[in-house]
């Protein structure tokens, strides 16, 4: 997964890894990767969502 993907992508994939996990056919290890996968996708967009606040924190301080 490359970090240049939007935030809107990172929930996206996060969605379909969780579309996965709720198959009661897949097996544990398969489920394990897919939490971990889906976990570092919402921690990425996380990122993402906080850098957005940050720059619209400093751009009403600027105004002010």
């Amino acid at each position: 997964m490359s970090e240049e993907e939007s935030f809107e992508t990172k929930i996206a994939n996060a969605k379909a890894i969780l579309e996965k996990l709720m198959d009661p056919a897949l097996p544990m290890n398969e489920s394990v990767k897919a939490y971990e996968e889906g976990m570092k996708e919402l921690q990425l967009a996380e990122k993402m969502l906080e850098q957005a606040q940050l720059q619209i924190q400093i751009i009403k301080n600027q105004e002010q």
